[in-house]
C-alpha cells in the first residue's frame, strides 16, 4: 500500500489555506492528461482488477433521479460528509472533492488517487473541508497526517485504481467522524446499478462554491478502463467525490462504492469512477487502522 506521511505541522497547513488561496485553487483535472495514459498498461490491468467477497460497512447514522449535474438541495448527511479537498501541486493551489466514511479511527476521507499523488509526487498542504459552502467551512478545516493510494496508482497511475484516502488530524480535540458523521462504504458489489455521485466541480460552468450531484443508471466503461460510468456533466474539481449505492434522498445517506475519476474529452457528458474491489478494500483497511 502506498502511504505518504505528512511532515508539515497542522498549524502551518491551516495557515497556508487562506480564503484567497482556496478561491485560486485550480481543479486538479486541469493537470491530469488522460491522453498520456499508457493504453497497453491499462488494458493489461483489466484482466486483474481485484475481486473478492462482497463487503459493506454501514454508515453512521421527491427523488431527483435521474439528473446530470444539479445543485444538491436535499440536505441530509451528505452535506456534512462530502466536502472540498485543497492541496498544493507543483507549487500551485489545487482542489478536488472527498467524503468521510465509517472507520475505526473515525478520521478517514476517501478521494481519488490523483487527488493525493500525481506525476511521481505526493501533494502537500492537504486539507479537507467538509460541508464546504461558498467559501465557508462550517465544520472546520482538517489537515491530513497521512495520505494513501493503491499500489497500481502509485506505481503506474493506472486509471482502474485511481483511488486515494487521507487520515486527518483531530481538530480542537475532536475526531472527524464525531463531528460530521460518516457514510458507509462497500467493496466487490454488483455492477450496473443505479447510483448517485456528488462533488464540487470548479471548472465552467461551475465555480466550486456548491455541492453538485448526478444520479442515474450506470454501465461499465467499454473503452480504456473497467470503471463505472454515468451520464454526468460535472467538471474539474469534482474528482474524488463519492459515488453511492442505495442512496436515500430523505436522509442523505448511502454506501460509497466509487469516486469521481475522469471523463473522456471526446465523450462529453459522462463521468467515470473506479470499481471498488479488493485493492480499494485494502486501501480502506490501511487507512482506518493508521
Amino acid at each position: 500500500m502506498a502511504v505518504n506521511e505528512v511532515t508539515a505541522s497542522v498549524e502551518a497547513v491551516l495557515d497556508y489555506w487562506t480564503p484567497e488561496r482556496m478561491r485560486e485553487a485550480v481543479p486538479m483535472e486541469q493537470h491530469v492528461d488522460l491522453a498520456a495514459v499508457d493504453v497497453s498498461t491499462v488494458r493489461e490491468s483489466l484482466r486483474d482488477v481485484a475481486r473478492g467477497e462482497a463487503r459493506a460497512v454501514p454508515g453512521v447514522s421527491p427523488r431527483s433521479f435521474p439528473t446530470s449535474g444539479e445543485p444538491w438541495h436535499g440536505g441530509g448527511e451528505v452535506v456534512d460528509t462530502a466536502g472540498r479537498v485543497f492541496f498544493t501541486f507543483d507549487g500551485s493551489p489545487a482542489s478536488c472533492s472527498g467524503n468521510v466514511v465509517t472507520s475505526e479511527n473515525k478520521s478517514v476521507v476517501i478521494t481519488a488517487g490523483h487527488c493525493v499523488k500525481y506525476q511521481g509526487s505526493w501533494h502537500t498542504n492537504w486539507i479537507f473541508v467538509p460541508g464546504y459552502d461558498d467559501g465557508q467551512a462550517p465544520h472546520g478545516e482538517w489537515a491530513a497526517r497521512l495520505t494513501l493510494t493503491t499500489p497500481q496508482w502509485e506505481q503506474r497511475e493506472d486509471m482502474n485504481y485511481d483511488i486515494g484516502a487521507a487520515v486527518v488530524e483531530p481538530l480542537d480535540g475532536a475526531l472527524l467522524e464525531d463531528v460530521v458523521g460518516a457514510q458507509g462504504i462497500a467493496f466487490n458489489q454488483p455492477r450496473n446499478q443505479d447510483m448517485y455521485t456528488f462533488g464540487y466541480p470548479a471548472a465552467d460552468p461551475y465555480d466550486g462554491s456548491a455541492l453538485i450531484h448526478c444520479s442515474g443508471p450506470t454501465f461499465t466503461d467499454f473503452l480504456l478502463t473497467n470503471d463505472h460510468a454515468m451520464s454526468c456533466d460535472m467538471t474539474g474539481g469534482s474528482s474524488g467525490g463519492p459515488w453511492f449505492l442505495d442512496f436515500d434522498e430523505a436522509t442523505g445517506t448511502g454506501v460509497q462504492a466509487s469516486v469521481n475519476s475522469f471523463g473522456y474529452t471526446f465523450l462529453p457528458g459522462y463521468m467515470f469512477g473506479p470499481y471498488f474491489g479488493s485493492e480499494a478494500e485494502a486501501l480502506y483497511d490501511a487507512a482506518q487502522t493508521a
